[in-house]
């Protein structure tokens, strides 16, 4: 088999695209075909920088590492990166060439891109036995389909035919199924092949009649009921899409070694990007993290977390809007642990410089850390090796400021000033030794007789994840069916649907 594909559409954004892509990664790569992810337009401020020093989306990384091959810039030649609730960067073949308005962007710029993306695509398929693509939000989206490059645009153009992928835990997952085909036009309807149901709770002999009345009304099938999962801790695109109260990242299910739990509080700021990063304090027995939004959230917190953003100017305004600038100024003053990461580094220094990001200008930062941050037209994006608290650390990263340093200790490329740390590096947590030195200076500063596991490895809790993923699909999804769409395409003769696409 050479350049067989699929693309893994779905009812909604967060319907599960995602996790099933990088499923049927990890159980095609393990039956010894050679597989690559896709996604021709990305939004996400969830990135991560490949080797060749390209930013793509961490949701086609994980996929890259569930098909086991290296990530590159083919896999996501399109993210957008919101910076508002109207305007995102734009990111071609991992570098920012700009700024655009979502109406911009529909309105022109987006067709302009369908070539390139597809050359991508094109050259995957030329590389690899198979390529699994992943879609982005809805292909029925239909004020959408005229410029669209990432859903049923790309699969009419490549002839891949199309899982649609529901989320059965929200309810209505029927409806979604017969409309989301029903809305679509003739020739596009002609690659969906089948559905998928995600997230089912109970007892699946319940829900056959319904898919046998499903596949009576589209002449479809569905290729599997995947069971709801819990503790995946995957990682996600689009931020965290239930009310941050009571948020709490998944985390293994494990008694704390020492005496003490270790508290970690993610102050959720404005369009926050990566918070990925506290993924690898969350796998470790007796760390219990969760995102914040108010100042008495800090109180019992043994570390807090300022993570980063893609505008930090808004967040020191929000930071000082809800009191929460004043609430880390006095953990700083006591002594008790503080770490920012990019946009939170930045937001703890003494003054900022941006007439790039937000053109603000020059704006008062939280003055916790001797640092000056001057924002660039060029962005740093590098994967960066070093040393910290006598441990070998690696980690990426992505941003316009430049840090000035003028004091402190040296705290990777930041600093550290008492119990307050700050770096540019996304990732950092992820190098093991290096947490597990760090939690103990944390647990030593906040009083705690907390003790990090000695055996937890993030890199091999992350490969358990992936495989259960390919176990999902392996065991709970029809794979001789799938194997056969993404070597022989969507079956002839569909049933058309009515109405079609207006």
């Amino acid at each position: 088999m050479r350049g067989g594909g699929l693309l893994v559409a779905g009812t909604t954004s967060d319907a599960g695209k995602s996790v099933v892509t990088a499923g049927i990664c990890r159980w095609l790569v393990r039956k010894g075909i050679k597989v690559a992810p896709f996604k021709g337009q990305n939004m996400s401020l969830n990135s991560f920088v490949t080797r060749e020093g390209a930013e793509i989306g961490r949701a086609q990384a994980m996929q890259a590492q569930a098909a086991r091959v290296e990530p590159t810039a083919l896999m996501n030649p399109v993210l957008l990166k919101p910076g508002g609730d109207r305007s995102s960067q734009v990111v071609l073949m991992g570098k920012p060439v700009g700024e655009m308005s979502a109406r911009g962007y529909h309105g022109g710029r987006q067709r302009t891109l369908f070539e390139p993306v597809m050359a991508c695509l094109e050259e995957l398929r030329g590389t690899y036995d198979a390529v699994i693509c992943e879609g982005a939000g809805s292909p029925a989206e239909i004020n959408l389909r005229r410029t669209d490059i990432v859903n049923m645009g790309i699969a009419r153009a490549a002839k891949l035919p199309v899982v649609v992928v529901g989320d059965i835990d929200r309810g209505g997952v029927f409806a979604q199924f017969f409309g989301t085909t029903a809305l679509l036009a003739p020739e596009d309807q002609e690659l969906v092949a089948g559905y998928l149901v995600n997230k089912f709770r109970g007892d699946v002999t319940l829900l056959e009649p319904g898919l046998d009345m499903l596949h009576g009304l589209t002449g479809r099938r569905t290729f599997g009921v995947l069971p709801y999962a819990h503790g995946l801790g995957i990682d996600e695109e689009d931020g965290l899409r239930v009310s941050l109260r009571g948020t709490v990242r998944e985390s293994v299910v494990a008694p704390p070694v020492g005496e003490d739990v270790l508290r970690v509080a993610v102050c959720a700021v404005p369009l926050m990007s990566n918070f990925t990063d506290v993924d690898a304090l969350a796998a470790e027995p007796g760390v219990v993290v969760r995102f914040v939004d108010r100042p008495e959230e800090l109180v019992d917190a043994d570390l807090v977390v300022v993570p980063g953003t893609r505008g930090t100017v808004k967040a020191l305004a929000w930071l000082r809007e809800r009191g929460l600038a004043d609430a880390l100024a006095r953990r700083s003053a006591e002594g008790r642990p503080v770490l920012g990461i990019c946009g939170g580094f930045q937001a703890l220094g003494e003054r900022i410089e941006d007439e790039v990001e937000s053109k603000a200008g020059v704006v008062d930062g939280l003055g916790l850390l001797p640092v000056r941050i001057r924002f660039g037209v060029e962005k740093t994006l590098a994967r960066p090796v070093g040393e910290a608290l006598g441990e070998r650390v690696e980690g990426y990263e992505i941003h316009h400021g430049v840090a000035t340093v003028d004091g402190g200790e040296p705290f990777l490329d930041g600093c550290r000033v008492g119990a307050v740390w700050g770096t540019h590096w996304h990732g950092s947590l992820e190098s093991d030794g290096f947490r597990r030195a760090f939690l103990r200076e944390v647990a030593t500063a906040a009083g705690r007789r907390f003790v990090p596991a000695p055996d937890t490895a993030f890199g091999a809790l992350r490969e358990e994840q992936l495989d259960r993923l390919g176990d999902l699909i392996e065991e709970h999804a029809d794979t001789d069916a799938l194997l056969r769409l993404i070597e022989q395409g969507a079956p002839a003769g569909l049933p058309f649907v009515p109405p079609g696409a207006p």
